[in-house]
This record gives C-alpha cells, sequence and structure tokens, in this order.
C-alpha cells in the first residue's frame, strides 16, 4: 500500500516540477529511489551548471557488480494472472509477453502491443519510450492508473535524477567523445579509392562493397585507422554510441582484430543493423560481429544484426528487439565456442523459431564465406532447427562429432595462461564440468582458486563468485592485487588505473555471507547466467549450504543432495561449477587423498575434475605446496606439479628448471591380479608347499635307516 501511495506522490511532484531537472535512468525499485530522491536530495544538475542548464535525455547503464535475486521469484504464470485481474489484454510471444504501452497516449500509440515483459526476469521496456523497470514498477504504475481511471501514465513517473554528480559527467564525457569520433571520421564515399581499397585490404573486407559500407553508416577514424560502426537508438534514432575497430596482421597471413566501445563495453547494449530492418520482415540473421553483418545483407539481402560483445553475451534487454521474427538464423561463427553460444542462445530467443548454422568447412564465418565465394541461401537454408528431442540417434550426432575430432583444442576449452602445467592435464576449462577443490585449512585455498578464476576471467569467461567465508570487499582485493601483481597499498598513486582495468573484467559477486538455503543460492546463479550468460560459477564452500538445511536429516544425505543439484545446475545450464570443499581431518604427515575430500562418495563420483591442493609442512621454513590433479573425466590424466606463492603480489606460480611436472598412474605390482592370476598363483604356492613336505619326508627316511 505504501509503495502506491509514495508513487502518488512522486507523480504529482513530477507534474509541477520543472521538467529541466528531469533525467532519465533505470530503477530497480522505484519508490524507494523516489523516497530517497524527494525527501533528501537536491537537483545535482543545478549544482553542475547552474539551473538553466539542460541535459541531454538518455538511458543510463551501469554495471552492477552485486548480484541479489528477489525473495519470491515471479513465474510467466503470476505475470500472466496478474495480467488477467486488471484486464489488460497481452500476446504471448517468444520470450517476453507483448501488453499495450501504457506510457503513451492510446491516440499516438504505433503500435497497441509496444511494452514487453520479459518471461524469466520480469523486466519489462516501452520500445516507444525507451522507459524500463522491474515487475514491481510496472505493478506500482497500473495500480496508480487504475485507481486514477486513466488511461496512460507519464514516463516521468520513472525518470528520476542520477546518483551523483560524477555520474552525470561522466556521462557527458563519453557522449563527447562519441560525438567527437563522430564527426572526426570520414565516411568510406569520401575516401580516395586506392586509400580506400588498402583499408579494405588491411581488414581483409575487399568483398564488401562501399555501397553497404554507406548503407550502414560504417566510417573510418583516419588517426587510428579503426573503422567506427555507429549506434542509433531512441525513438529520434539519434547517435548513442560507436565502436572503433583496428586490425593487426600476425605472422600467419590472419588478422587479429580489436575492439574499442564507448560507452564501455558494460553498457554497449546494442544490435547493429536494427535500424535498417523493416517492422514487418520475418526473419533476421543474427552474427558475432559488424563485419559479418555486412557480408550477409550484402551477399543475400536478408536482414542482419550483431551482438554488442560478440558471442560472448546476449543482453536480456535486447531480446524485445528480436520479438517480431518469426524465425532467426544463428551464424555466430566457425569454432565450438560459437556453435555453444549459438545452443544457449537460442533458449533466450525460443527453441521454435531459431535455426543454428552449425561449423564445418563449407560454412565458415559470413566474412571468410563471401571472400571464398560460398552460396549464402545454401548455407542458411541448411541450418538445422535448435528444437531438440528427448531421443537422438547417431546420425544427428555424427556431425557434432566430427567436429569435435576437428577442433580437439577448442573443444578442451579456455586454456589457463598462469598455469601451463594445469593445461597439459585437464587440457583446458570446459563449460557444463563440475569440479571439485580440496586442501588443508590454511593452505591458501581461496588465494590460489581466485587466481585461478581471474586468469579465466581476463580470457573473456563469464565468472560468477560465490564467496561465503570471506566478504567480496576482501575477495576483489585479493584478486585486484593479484590482478595488478602488487602491493597496491604501497602504490596508491596506481590504483584508479589498474582498478579501471579490473572494472572491466566480466566478473560479478553474489552478495551471500555466512549460511545460505541451496534453493536460494541455485536461483541466483540461475538468474545469473540467464541475464549475464555466466560461464563459471564458483562455490566457497560447500558447507555454508549445509547449515540452513533441516537438522533432523543426516549431513552427509544433505551433502549429496547439494552435489547433485550442483552438479544438475551445471549439465542443465552448461556452466562450470568449481565447489570448493574442506577435508576430513588427516594426520599432517599425510598428504591428502580423493577420499581425504569430506563425504567423498557422491562428491567424487558427480564432479568431472578433482584438484587437490597439497602442503608439506616444514619447520625451518613456510611449507611447500604443489597442485594435484587426482580425476580427470575429460581424457583420464592425472598428475601433480609444485607451486611457489609469492606473497608480494599473492599469486602462485611454477617453479621455473627444478622441477617437473609429474604424472601420477598405477604401479604394475600394485595392480590388483585377475581372477587367472590367482587361480595360477594359488597353484604355484600349492606346489611348493607339496615340493617341501615330500623334501621333509626323504630326509626323514635317510636319517631313520641311519
Amino acid at each position: 500500500m505504501w509503495r502506491r501511495l509514495l508513487q502518488e506522490g512522486a507523480a504529482c511532484m513530477l507534474q509541477v516540477a520543472d521538467h529541466r531537472f528531469l533525467h532519465q535512468r533505470h530503477f530497480s525499485s522505484v519508490c524507494v529511489r523516489l523516497h530517497q530522491r524527494l525527501l533528501h536530495r537536491q537537483p545535482p544538475c543545478s549544482k553542475l551548471r547552474g539551473k538553466d542548464y539542460l541535459p541531454s535525455c538518455t538511458r543510463a547503464y551501469k554495471k552492477d557488480a552485486k548480484l541479489e535475486f528477489p525473495a519470491s521469484p515471479i513465474t510467466v504464470t503470476d505475470v500472466k494472472q496478474y495480467l488477467r485481474s486488471k484486464d489488460i489484454s497481452f500476446h504471448d510471444g517468444y520470450s517476453c509477453l507483448h501488453v499495450p504501452s501504457v506510457f503513451v497516449e492510446p491516440s499516438e500509440r504505433k503500435d497497441s502491443f509496444s511494452l514487453f515483459v520479459d518471461k524469466t526476469t520480469g523486466q519489462f521496456l516501452c520500445k516507444d519510450t525507451l522507459v524500463e523497470g522491474s515487475w514491481e514498477d510496472l505493478q506500482d504504475c497500473l495500480e496508480v492508473m487504475q485507481k486514477d481511471e486513466q488511461d496512460s501514465l507519464s514516463p516521468r513517473v520513472l525518470l528520476g535524477y542520477p546518483e551523483s554528480v560524477e555520474e552525470l559527467e561522466e556521462r557527458e564525457r563519453e557522449l563527447r567523445e562519441v560525438r567527437r569520433v563522430w564527426s572526426s571520421s570520414v565516411p568510406f564515399a569520401d575516401l580516395p579509392e586506392d586509400e580506400a581499397q588498402l583499408i579494405k585490404i588491411m581488414f581483409q573486407i575487399t568483398k564488401i562493397s562501399n555501397a553497404t559500407l554507406k548503407k550502414f553508416g560504417v566510417r573510418l577514424f583516419k588517426p587510428t585507422k579503426s573503422l567506427v560502426f555507429p549506434w542509433f537508438g531512441g525513438p529520434d534514432s539519434s547517435l548513442k554510441g560507436v565502436k572503433l575497430l583496428s586490425a593487426q596482421s600476425s605472422d600467419a597471413e590472419k588478422v587479429t582484430y580489436n575492439e574499442a566501445t564507448m560507452p564501455k563495453s558494460s553498457s554497449y547494449y546494442n544490435l547493429f543493423g536494427l535500424p535498417l530492418v523493416g517492422r514487418m520482415d520475418p526473419e533476421v540473421v543474427l552474427t558475432g560481429s559488424e563485419l559479418d553483418t555486412l557480408a550477409v545483407s550484402q551477399a543475400t539481402g536478408f536482414p542482419s544484426v550483431a551482438l554488442p560483445r560478440g558471442v560472448s553475451c546476449l543482453p536480456p534487454i535486447l531480446l524485445p528487439y528480436l520479438e517480431q521474427f518469426k524465425r532467426v538464423t544463428l551464424w555466430l561463427g566457425d569454432d565450438i565456442r560459437s556453435w555453444e553460444a549459438s545452443k544457449i542462445f537460442s533458449r533466450k530467443l525460443g527453441l521454435r523459431r531459431c535455426s543454428l548454422v552449425r561449423p564445418g568447412e563449407g560454412r565458415p564465418r559470413p566474412v571468410e564465406a563471401l571472400a571464398l565465394g560460398k552460396n549464402f541461401n545454401n548455407i542458411i537454408k541448411s541450418s538445422i532447427p535448435a528444437a531438440h528431442k528427448s531421443i537422438v540417434s547417431f546420425k544427428q550426432l555424427r556431425e557434432d562429432v566430427y567436429g569435435e575430432l576437428m577442433n580437439t583444442e577448442q573443444v578442451a576449452g579456455v586454456k589457463w595462461a598462469r598455469f601451463p602445467e594445469l593445461n597439459r592435464i585437464l587440457k583446458g576449462h570446459r563449460k557444463g564440468e563440475l569440479t571439485v577443490f580440496t586442501g588443508p585449512t590454511g593452505s591458501g585455498k581461496t588465494t590460489f582458486i581466485s587466481e585461478f578464476t581471474l586468469d579465466l576471467s581476463m580470457q573473456g569467461v563469464n565468472t560468477l563468485w560465490g564467496s561465503f567465508e570471506i566478504n567480496n570487499v576482501r575477495l576483489a582485493k585479493i584478486m585486484l592485487t593479484q590482478f595488478a601483481m602488487q602491493r597496491l597499498e604501497e602504490n596508491l598513486e596506481q590504483y584508479d588505473f589498474w582498478a579501471d582495468k579490473f572494472e572491466e573484467l566480466p566478473l560479478y559477486f553474489m552478495t551471500f555471507h555466512g549460511q545460505q538455503n541451496i534453493k536460494t543460492v541455485l536461483d541466483t546463479m540461475q538468474h545469473a547466467v540467464y541475464l549475464y550468460d555466466i560461464n563459471h560459477v564458483i562455490i566457497d564452500n560447500l558447507q555454508f549450504m549445509m547449515g540452513q538445511e533441516n537438522l533432523s536429516v543426516d549431513k552427509f544425505a544433505v551433502q549429496d543432495h547439494i552435489i547433485g543439484a550442483f552438479r544438475k545446475f551445471a549439465t542443465n545450464s552448461s556452466c562450470h561449477v568449481t565447489l570448493i570443499i574442506h577435508p576430513r581431518k588427516e594426520e599432517d604427515d599425510r598428504e591428502l587423498q580423493t577420499a581425504s575430500i569430506f563425504g567423498s562418495a557422491k562428491a567424487s563420483q558427480e564432479a568431472d575434475n578433482v584438484l587437490i591442493l597439497q602442503e608439506k609442512k616444514l619447520v625451518t621454513c613456510p611449507g611447500r605446496r604443489s597442485l594435484q590433479v587426482t580425476k580427470n573425466r575429460f581424457d583420464g590424466d592425472v598428475g601433480i606439479f609444485p607451486l611457489d606463492f609469492i606473497k608480494s603480489s599473492l599469486t602462485f606460480s611454477t617453479p621455473k628448471g627444478k622441477h617437473k611436472l609429474r604424472k601420477v598412474t598405477a604401479k604394475p605390482e600394485a595392480r590388483r591380479p585377475s581372477g587367472g592370476r590367482r587361480r595360477r598363483r594359488w597353484r604355484r604356492l600349492k606346489r611348493k608347499k607339496r615340493q617341501k613336505r615330500q623334501r621333509l619326508r626323504e630326509l626323514t627316511r635317510i636319517c631313520s635307516r641311519k
């Protein structure tokens, strides 16, 4: 009740407030923010440049490194029941519910169903006004409309002041930089023919015509020799951002592309090529890069759009813009990683309408297919439906098996840069697996696993940390020290430099601390996988998952249930889960084994990988540490290698020149003999005993004769 009353008061005040002090931004809880803003804050715009300053109306994007999940997550059934109770018509779309926009006057509505509600999260977006918010925000708006008997509501209800003057200044600075780069860049039509051809050769896009580049508004930024791809958005289709793409040639005559976005990549939410798509187009080709979109559009004439951050992420805020298409063809690349991303994205977009272009020799990425003169229409027609059945035959799996045999390195997963010895054993970090990690108390498990995950995050693996032992501030401090490879408390002048770089990593933290319920944690993980395309989840540690369960149940049964839940989540979500488990109490002079894991039966059985941080304690100096892999379901290799702890940077490294990787294999004599060998050994022993008895009888007869 108080939320509705507070919203009504805020709406009344905003209707008489000066519109020059209004600025649009996204609110997770509109009433709490409105209450704080109206009672405790003054408009920061007047402090910045005076009362006559009129800020540009733009959406605010901000990366939130803390993830929380509602206490009672909504379901699509709850949303539908609520809309029916309010007599609001809706269409059931592929990933969203289509609702008439309540922020546009009925006479001005271009599309009667322009407001989209996400079926999974409840977040809504009005495409006409770009107003967005949570499901609770929409409920509050509908309650106000019903009580006041209004046909629509002003978008100003969900407009508000920026959180700080610094945030507004940064946003303006980014927008000025975007405009500067765009105005300084040159259209390809204005370049001399020889210079334009040289640029195309450098980017290996000689087959893409100037007409296609002009159609998509691609320009050249001469100071850095970069291609500029614009992002137009909003009702007025104004310039919101740009992406700069530079090219570097390698020795293998391959081009390496480097991207830079303004604003930052964490807030660069757009679909390149979307303004060229008609409102009635029934199908679209979704690619992983802007160059691929240019190639598809030129070769086929089909509508084509590109993901803002490649195959690593499909932000849910972009799903409403893809709702109009009855068919979506995902052509993201020619490697296994793109193939896996296609399967994950098809779940968000809706399996019924998605088709996937399978990687293969005759199906390279679009820009390469254009250079080779491939038939794009045949490639798109040969795409396979994303909808899967419960039972498949080898005929359906044949191409997947061949793809894994042909791309063995990519199938092995993402390689570690700081732990090359780990690559030799595990071969890489793969999605959908469960890793169990253990080690003695105080040996540095959290410190090691933080560097372990930081290494992967630096290579683009979207990571979610769930630390229940230490708080997120201390964990982030450890990881920032490992990232900078130095003690920043001794070099505080470098903090902002390293913090800015660290902030760009795809790294997120759960806000839980202490004992938590397993269902709450799994709901948060599922929410993060959907929203941020998380590929790796770390749970530190399992024992904190057991405190909130039923105390009358056996603790080993509770642990087995939790491990089974994480195993199911990793498989169904195609997400790697690293689970830290404390070992049982062992003697100090004994090395840990797989059987040393607390409740090891279920843990070792369900895990794909088992890692043990061994520590040999010494009297004269700190203990010697080593990492042992005792289980590797991918190819069976196990082994152990030493680690050196560098205290100044809180990192682990492998000693060079002293130790070599040692494979752990079973000795022949330690193997249990088979049934045939046991029988032969028993006959041999029986024969020796019989011969010994015979010799004793002969000696007895000889002695009796004498």
